[in-house]
């Protein structure tokens, strides 16, 4: 590149993307004079999924801008909770979030998940297709221009990237109404209609019972209830105003 250095600086939260031994306080980057912002930052190694605002000599300005010679650029976080325009709320998982998504689904939140990988060139499109926000610790995905929405998971540990996702989208929570295998919804189911697809002993020890209306796996409150139990109560008290 030979055009003009420009003085960039960088959300202390988004320093993790940064080449190492790059300052996020202003650091200068020479640019070529005629990419766009967005690329700029693209190309430090920030998903523009990631970017909230930003900021030239004070002002807010799109990622078409072209920055000039003696400009000064921040780089802000984006806002939490993000909302989402013109679509419901969705998620789309990539394949290493699968935990994620089980838990998503748990607490009635619509997350889109197979656990055969697609690879990148068949989900961004997807997420384009269904408008669904795209999840993941990929950044190479993040990057792709098909992508409708997306968000960069930040921790590998699954309450982790709970709180993380329930705290940057503040998604709407109805726990116990989602199939965990396959995102479907579930719907209460009599005894005598799924004894067939129950064990001697869960016959006899349980009577409450929901069930997919879309795979038709059965559910009802077993050995792991309390555990989901307590992912849920956390949740919901952390979502609370």
């Amino acid at each position: 590149m030979n055009g003009p250095e420009i003085p960039i600086s960088f959300a202390a939260e988004l320093s993790l993307f940064l080449p190492t031994g790059r300052s996020a306080d202003r650091a200068p980057v020479v640019t070529d004079g005629v990419s766009t912002l967005g690329h700029v930052v693209e190309s430090l190694g920030v998903p523009l999924t990631e970017v909230g605002r930003l900021v030239v000599d004070g002002r807010e300005v799109p990622v078409s801008h072209v920055p000039r010679a003696g400009e000064s650029v921040e780089v802000r976080a984006v806002e939490r909770p993000q909302r989402i325009h013109d679509a419901p709320l969705r998620f789309l998982l990539d394949v290493h979030l699968g935990t994620l998504a089980r838990r998503l689904r748990l607490l009635g939140v619509d997350a889109a998940y197979t656990n055969e990988d697609p690879g990148d060139a068949a989900l961004a499109p997807r997420s384009a297709k269904e408008r669904r926000v795209m999840l993941s610790r990929d950044r190479g995905l993040l990057r792709r221009r098909e992508l409708w929405a997306g968000a960069y998971v930040y921790s590998d540990r699954p309450d982790d990237q709970l709180r993380d996702v329930l705290g940057r989208f503040a998604p709407e929570l109805a726990p116990w109404t989602r199939c965990t295998a396959c995102n479907g919804r579930l719907a209460d189911a009599d005894k005598d209609s799924v004894q067939e697809q129950l064990r001697h002993g869960t016959q006899r020890s349980y009577d409450v019972f929901a069930q997919c209306t879309s795979c038709g796996r059965v559910y009802w409150r077993g050995a792991h209830h309390a555990h989901l139990e307590a992912i849920v109560e956390e949740a919901l008290r952390d979502s609370a105003p």
